[in-house]
């Protein structure tokens, strides 16, 4: 109770600090998780279609009953972002306690199962994470969870043990795809460890049913069961777009450049002090035979390595061509694996020095950071807050002057079309429901609007992009006979003209 309480004061503050410091919504896909989220009941069309295809479901049904609860239309928690945080923050306090559980029962002591909660719980970009509408502490605590329950199997053989790792599975596959590629792996532990074997067969086909079912989603919505995979807004289809424009990201189809890549954005994101801990830590591990936590928490950067190649998961760092930042968060998978390793230096030690040590050893990375921010008060020591600060900056310009217009000339009810993405930001702030807007997952009548606006399109106001195919819908409803004034179009360097539309009525004969 004590390590869960610590996570949670360290959680709660990290959270607090950001949300005051306006950092919750830098990242553009935390706005869109959070969107997405809203959009589930707060539609012209609710329901199941309005979570989507491509971001797997669970995070945004978590985050459901914040997002909804004002479901009458200016909701703070959405408003503000909190409805995103308060689940996040959850999680990640949840996997650190499984952490603290699943290597207090590798290592068989609490001062190792210290030392691993802490150098989880001390990374500022964990923390930073966890203070926004983000994945990654979801996924943290689901693979956490399935390792301390499948250590929970082998001590006990209990069939509860598989039905509860079947549940942290399916948790993770339901949160991300790297959930998806755990399963076999997991199974063969188990068929490894079980005295009867039919355990691991009923834990795969219990661990199959998150897979199972999002397939089935795609297939009753789209008509395809692997439109999140080949589908228009895929990664692979993002992949071909980006091969016509003739762009190749680093690591695609070249295993050292992925390797090269990975390994410097986990130098960022973990820490070197943490990542030469982790080296020596894994051989500590081993040699308390302590190997499946390791083995487990390695599968997840394999996976982002392996998608690198394949080009389909490309991860930029300031320090290497082409000199940016993007995707570093991926290298967050690292950090179970050398929280982990980095336990195992403490279970070495005599138990009368291990409080001690746990805290010295989480203290190193620590201080590390702390140096970083000294150095540099401005920024949060977190390379995480500065892709999503860089990324972003043009985006919170236009989103705020695009609100700010919209809350003084907008009348509650009248309805407007966007197009759903970054736009949405807009609606959020200017505290418009979503329902009052159209967009692409209201079909038919989006598609409708799009294809014969001179017919279809009836929104007193539009906000697009400029060149956008709803831009060009108005237009062509202009050229047809109804036609809109464009009231507003905001430029802001390095990102798209935005555009804001009323209808003209025609004058009353």
């Amino acid at each position: 109770m004590g390590v869960v309480l610590l996570l949670a004061l360290i959680g709660i503050a990290a959270a607090v600090w950001c949300f005051r410091h306006g950092y919750t919504l830098y990242y553009g896909d935390a706005e869109a998780h959070l969107n997405i989220a809203r959009r589930v009941f707060d539609s012209r069309t609710p329901g199941g279609e309005q979570l989507g295809t491509v971001w797997l479901p669970l995070p945004h049904v978590l985050m459901v009953p914040f997002v909804m609860a004002d479901a009458h239309g200016k909701s703070a928690l959405w408003r503000n972002g909190l409805a995103g945080v308060i689940p996040s923050c959850a999680c990640f306090i949840l996997a650190g306690a499984f952490l603290f559980a699943a290597a207090r029962r590798a290592y068989a002591s609490a001062s190792a199962a210290l030392c691993v909660a802490l150098l989880f719980a001390l990374n500022p970009n964990m923390l930073y994470l966890e203070s926004t509408p983000m994945t990654e502490p979801l996924l943290a605590a689901s693979i956490a969870a399935l390792l301390w329950t499948t250590l929970w199997f082998r001590d006990s053989q209990s069939i509860v043990a598989i039905f509860a790792a079947a549940a942290a599975s399916n948790a993770a596959s339901l949160t991300r795809y790297e959930g998806w590629f755990l399963i076999p792996f997991v199974s063969l532990y188990i068929l490894a460890v079980s005295r009867h074997k039919w355990h691991a067969l009923l834990f795969g086909v219990l661990a199959a049913l998150g897979p199972l079912a999002w397939l089935a989603h795609n297939q009753f919505y789209y008509g395809n069961p692997l439109e999140f995979y080949n589908g228009p807004y895929s990664a692979m289809a993002i992949y071909r777009r980006q091969l016509a424009q003739g762009i190749k990201t680093p690591g695609d189809h070249d295993w050292r450049t992925a390797v090269q890549y990975y390994f410097a954005a986990a130098q960022l994101v973990v820490s070197r002090p943490l990542l030469a801990m982790m080296a020596i830590g894994a051989l500590a591990a081993l040699w308390k035979r302590a190997w499946w936590g390791l083995l487990l928490f390695v599968l997840t950067p394999i996976f982002y390595i392996a998608s690198m190649h394949s080009g389909a998961t490309p991860i930029f760092v300031p320090h290497l061509w082409p000199n940016g930042w993007y995707n570093t968060r991926y290298a967050l998978a690292v950090l179970p694996l050398a929280a982990m390793a980095g336990g195992a230096i403490v279970s070495l030690l005599p138990s009368r020095f291990g409080p001690v040590a746990a805290v010295v050893l989480a203290a190193i990375p620590t201080a590390a950071w702390a140096r970083e921010w000294i150095q540099n008060p401005a920024e949060p020591p977190s390379i995480c807050w500065k892709e999503s600060e860089v990324n972003s900056e043009a985006r919170r310009v236009w989103t705020s002057e695009a609100a700010d217009y919209l809350s003084q000339h907008y009348e509650s009810g009248s309805g407007i079309i966007f197009s759903f993405g970054d736009l949405t930001g807009v609606l959020r702030e200017a505290g418009i429901p979503l329902r009052e807007g159209l967009h692409e997952g209201n079909h038919p009548a989006w598609d409708a609007a799009i294809l014969r606006p001179e017919l279809f399109l009836h929104e007193p106001w539009a906000i697009a992009f400029a060149g956008d195919s709803l831009s060009a819908a108005i237009s062509k409803s202009d050229r047809r006979g109804r036609q809109y004034d464009l009231k507003e179009q905001i430029t802001v360097k390095g990102a798209p003209v935005v555009e804001i539309y009323q209808w003209h009525p025609p004058p009353i004969q």
